[in-house]
């Protein structure tokens, strides 16, 4: 059975078939005859060239039309020929001289067009598109989570921002400081709330830094360091309190909740007891 053609036309016609030399064989029937003894059908060869089987048959009947030009029917005879294990030289100078020695240029458009093998139809590719489509959804989620991850960050942000201002704003801070002010005036309940049982020295380095040494009635190191300007430490005892004051022009005195009158110099250094009642210079 023939391909594409009706058994008709895969016959070549008869004043298409050039005869040949009664002293040599033709083209065609040397081709036919070399298949025969290499044991090949027409479609083996066929499918070995890739030769379309009605172009096989119409060389071999040496009807060369159907090759779509003399230089398509070289190649063909050459490729036929290698294919039935005979030597294509012959044969082409054959074809030569029986078709007008050199082929004519042929047209570059219909360059094989006669064993053109249709191919079958492309069939869909699920899979790729599969693929895709879940890349694309996958590409989705993580766009929306980004995007969604960001406006928590710009929101928490922009929620930040009133937060981290107002502590900022230096107005309350002085507002805690002022009461630190040196020079306290003590008042009626700062002096009532002294214990009347034991002795209480407060020492404030009101107008400036001072070294500064507690001892209690035994000897005992309470503090010994400096006060640097505006602050303050407090000591008590059940008998005694014994201060040294390095610098007593720049601090300032309260014993019993009474502040101390005493006019220090500036550097002037100083060794003070205090005891029970009323305040005693010692």
């Amino acid at each position: 059975m023939s391909i594409g053609n009706s058994p008709e036309d895969d016959r070549p016609s008869e004043d298409r078939i050039p005869h040949a030399d009664n002293d040599r064989p033709s083209i065609g029937h040397a081709l036919q005859q070399a298949r025969i003894d290499a044991g090949l059908t027409v479609d083996e060869v066929s499918q070995s060239t890739r030769v379309r089987i009605p172009i096989v048959h119409a060389i071999e009947q040496d009807d060369f039309s159907r090759c779509g030009g003399d230089v398509y029917a070289r190649g063909h005879i050459r490729t036929l020929a290698r294919a039935v294990g005979i030597d294509p030289e012959p044969l082409l100078a054959q074809f030569g001289a029986e078709h007008g020695g050199q082929p004519a240029p042929t047209p570059a458009t219909p360059l094989f067009e006669a064993e053109r093998i249709r191919s079958e139809p492309r069939r869909p590719n699920w899979t790729a598109a599969m693929v895709a489509a879940i890349v694309a959804v996958i590409a989705f989620v993580g766009y929306t989570a980004f995007s969604g991850d960001d406006g928590d960050k710009q929101q928490a942000a922009e929620g930040a921002t009133p937060s981290t201002s107002k502590p900022a704003s230096p107005k309350p801070k002085p507002s805690t400081k002022k009461p630190a002010d040196p020079k306290p005036n003590p008042s009626d309940s700062a002096i009532a709330a002294a214990p009347r049982d034991k002795v209480t020295v407060k020492i404030s380095a009101a107008d400036g830094r001072s070294w500064i040494s507690a001892k209690d009635h035994n000897g005992r190191l309470l503090f010994d360091g400096v006060l640097e300007q505006g602050q303050s430490k407090t000591f008590q005892d059940n008998q005694k309190v014994d201060v040294v004051l390095g610098d007593a022009g720049a601090v300032q005195l309260f014993v019993n909740g009474k502040q101390i009158e005493d006019e220090f110099q500036p550097g002037q250094v100083e060794r003070l007891t205090y005891t029970k009642g009323d305040p005693e210079v010692g």
